[in-house]
């Protein structure tokens, strides 16, 4: 796509596609036509060490103004985290570890290097801890001071909380005002964001002009729903990373349900297409050579279809599978095994069992502890993807 050859409507158009909030109206217009680069935001905090597909959606907003010669401004929230968004929330989220926070955070930028352009002249990364670990109380007071309690107990989930007697502390209510200090720290034109962000964007802009700073337009984006049928969350695990094997994201993919084909095809794979006037199982497997492709490549796509048709479909073992030592001991007790060749939980291992999850060589294994001789050579499955081959030791 060439941007430059664009009318300037149809520029709008692409900044501002799949968009359900580009607020104040006429904003982004405005800015647009002062014809410098924008400062495009979008703050990732790292609750899970993975961006999945939902994240990418905001993310491909930012390709697009990159496209259009601005600047992304990728944000992760090393710091934010440690106080836990409360966006759409009823109860306070867990707070990670130190070394669970730092670990994500090194791992995102070459995951969101699938979706943007990481060059710097496109791409500015920062680590929000740069300022925000560096405010003294006075200047955390002055900021307080940018929105009262009433505004902050407008937004949904905490009127919700507050009229139910629910617990809110301090350090949730200070999270509108950290997301917003971001705008000013790196003087945000647009700032990127799920429909659940619209209160802390639009915050952002009043402590943006609270510090003598243009504010910014803030653009929201849909949630993506999960193959649960929940918000696609890291914090639910209920999410297609863009890390994850392509065996494991064309198998997640293909279990949406087809009522949500349409909302994929629109926002994961930006496609005009209707899916619903294409051969279903065909729609769900083109959605799937996406994900894949996008992440790992057309021939991974390609394996992975192959796999996933063999495996999935005409239910065969797959072409090639690990192998894995038997431990000592006869017989053998299988939960233990699971454990060690798949890293379930032993408990997750005896659950499987129960509900004819696992065979051996193709039939359901229903006893705790198998005779070693009937184990050696054979395949063991544990669900509908995850094979290994036992060999004794």
């Amino acid at each position: 796509m060439i941007v430059a050859a664009m009318a300037p409507h149809d520029v709008i158009r692409e900044l501002t596609r799949n968009a359900v909030d580009v607020l104040p109206e006429g904003e982004l217009e405005r800015k647009l036509a002062t014809g410098r680069p924008l400062r495009v935001k979008l703050g990732i905090d790292v609750t899970a060490p993975h961006v999945h597909v939902g994240h990418a959606i905001p993310l491909q907003r930012m390709a697009a103004f990159q496209r259009a010669g601005h600047l992304g401004v990728l944000i992760i929230g090393d710091y934010t985290t440690r106080i836990g968004d409360p966006s759409g929330r009823s109860t306070e989220r867990p707070i990670l570890s130190d070394e669970e926070i730092d670990t994500s955070a090194k791992t995102y930028l070459a995951q969101a290097a699938q979706i943007v352009d990481t060059t710097p002249e496109k791409l500015e990364v920062r680590m929000n801890g740069e300022w925000l670990g560096k405010l003294d109380f006075a200047e955390v007071v002055r900021l307080t001071r940018t929105i009262t309690v009433a505004r902050l107990l407008e937004r949904d989930d905490f009127q919700k909380r507050f009229e139910a007697k629910t617990p809110i502390s301090v350090s949730e209510l200070l999270y509108p005002f950290m997301q917003a200090y971001d705008s000013v720290a790196i003087e945000a034109d647009v700032e990127l964001g799920g429909t659940d962000q619209l209160y802390n964007l639009l915050a952002g802009r009043d402590v943006m002009q609270a510090y003598g700073l243009e504010p910014q337009v803030a653009l929201t984006t849909p949630l993506l729903i999960g193959p649960d049928g929940r918000k696609m969350s890291a914090s639910l695990g209920n999410y297609i990373a863009l890390t994850d094997p392509p065996e494991e994201q064309f198998g997640k993919t293909m279990r949406i349900s087809d009522e949500l084909l349409p909302e994929y095809y629109r926002l994961v794979m930006e496609s005009d297409v209707d899916p619903s006037t294409l051969d279903p199982l065909e729609a769900k497997l083109e959605l799937a050579r996406f994900v894949v492709r996008r992440s790992h490549g057309e021939e991974a796509a390609r394996e992975a279809e192959a796999h996933f048709t063999r495996v999935v479909r005409q239910r065969r073992e797959p072409e090639e599978m690990p192998e894995a030592t038997l431990p000592p001991g006869d017989p053998v007790h299988l939960p233990g095994l699971i454990r060690e060749v798949f890293g379930l939980s032993t408990s997750e291992a005896r659950r499987l069992i129960a509900q004819g999850g696992v065979k051996l060589d193709g039939s359901v294994a229903g006893d705790l502890d198998v005779p070693r001789a009937s184990l050696e050579g054979a395949v063991l499955q544990v669900g509908k993807r995850q094979f290994a081959r036992l060999r004794a030791a």
